[in-house]
């Protein structure tokens, strides 16, 4: 992973933006003076966002010239160009900082306009979900006939529009396999517009995202799969040891024990310690928590994360499943991936692939050079989905 600045979780955020084919001369110019160390920072992450939002700002005024001008096509890469950098800081400072709020709608509008002008193969839709709503991008397979689909859940502090972003619906589409990218309970629009919060029994809203696609006559229901990366490398295994209408599972970046984690990140904080194996995924980690797992108080988050673990499940798992990692994972020990597959001992097939040093992807869910794992999983699912790879020439 590129290390830009001094800071892991800002390089993290970086590495995410490149994944998501962000421009690195507009990143540069948005963050040099951000790597100088005179630069007065009384809160840095906060710093880091608007210099992001303003470079974001700077590419929507160019797309709606765009726009005027009769250039779809441009304006949609530049919208898109322009998610991207809102996605990057919206990150990053505080969940109750006001201006983070404005930035979340601006990618949302970003995002729709990219699609729109772009004629993107991307739908919005909603899973309807315990009288509230999942909101997701549905990504249509190539071809005429009902095809396989994944479910696809996010981690922590992740969105859909990131997820989709990626390219890893596309990779999927191309082998025949359609996606729902969908913000599950505890992030993007779930946890923003509609108050839910994340809880460990992810067979849940994994259950209704598959009654939602019971419903669309352009899936196959005999073959439906789960994949969830970072914290969802609980949330895919959980749903599907216990959905059994599930038919495959992908843990991009395991997450066997995330409760027992949280509560040595505690700890650490607490004697001030600086655990160079738990880096922080966005600053103000602890204070996300609890708001993503809908808590008000470390005593009150403990026994919600302490639910957070693989222990005692995953023999349930009688499906294919695939875990990937990375070999220096800072966020979660790639000890996670050799006990979640240890465990899944009713899997007809299960495997583990762990990206290298050598080879990249290396760092958490191979972010940094995400498509060396992308199109690992999208090969994977596609053959045991039984999809229509993209036909070679």
């Amino acid at each position: 992973m590129l290390e830009y600045f001094s800071d892991y979780a800002w390089n993290l955020g970086l590495g995410m933006a490149l994944d998501m084919g962000a421009n690195m001369d507009e990143i540069d110019r948005a963050s040099r003076q951000l790597r100088d160390p005179g630069c007065a920072r009384s809160d840095p992450a906060k710093t880091f966002f608007h210099a992001w939002v303003n470079a974001a700002e700077q590419l929507v005024d160019k797309a709606e010239r765009d726009e005027q001008s009769a250039n779809g096509l441009s304006a949609s890469e530049k919208y898109r160009r322009a998610t991207v950098m809102y996605i990057t800081a919206e990150r990053m400072p505080p969940h109750d900082y006001a201006p983070r709020t404005v930035a979340y709608d601006r990618l949302l509008e970003c995002f729709d306009k990219y699609v729109a002008l772009g004629n993107v193969n991307c739908k919005r839709v909603l899973v309807p979900y315990e009288g509230s709503v999942l909101p997701a991008l549905f990504v249509r397979a190539d071809g005429d006939v009902p095809a396989p689909c994944m479910v696809h859940f996010n981690g922590l502090d992740g969105l859909k529009e990131f997820l989709f972003l990626s390219g890893f619906p596309e990779a999927l589409a191309r082998r025949g396999v359609s996606t729902l990218v969908v913000d599950n309970p505890g992030v993007g629009e779930a946890l923003r517009k509609h108050g839910l919060h994340n809880f460990a029994e992810a067979e849940k809203p994994a259950g209704a995202c598959i009654d939602y696609l019971e419903t669309r006559k352009d899936v196959d229901p005999a073959r439906i799969g789960m994949i969830a990366l970072s914290m969802g490398g609980h949330h895919a295994p959980r749903a599907t040891a216990f959905e059994p209408r599930f038919n495959c599972c992908v843990a991009w970046g395991a997450n066997y024990a995330f409760g027992e984690r949280f509560r040595k990140r505690v700890a650490d904080a607490a004697a001030s310690i600086q655990d160079p194996t738990l880096a922080p995924s966005v600053p103000h980690l602890l204070e996300h928590i609890l708001w993503v797992l809908g808590a008000t108080s470390i005593s009150e988050v403990l026994p919600i994360a302490d639910r957070f673990t693989l222990k005692g499940v995953l023999d349930r798992i009688r499906v294919p499943i695939l875990i990937t990692h990375g070999e220096f994972d800072r966020q979660i020990s790639v000890n996670d991936a050799y006990l979640t597959y240890e465990d899944c001992i009713n899997s007809p097939r299960r495997e583990l692939r762990i990206f290298t040093q050598r080879e990249g992807g290396e760092q958490h869910c191979s972010i940094g050079n995400m498509s060396l794992a992308t199109d690992y999983m999208a090969d994977w699912i596609g053959e045991v989905l039984g999809g229509n790879p993209y036909p070679v020439l």
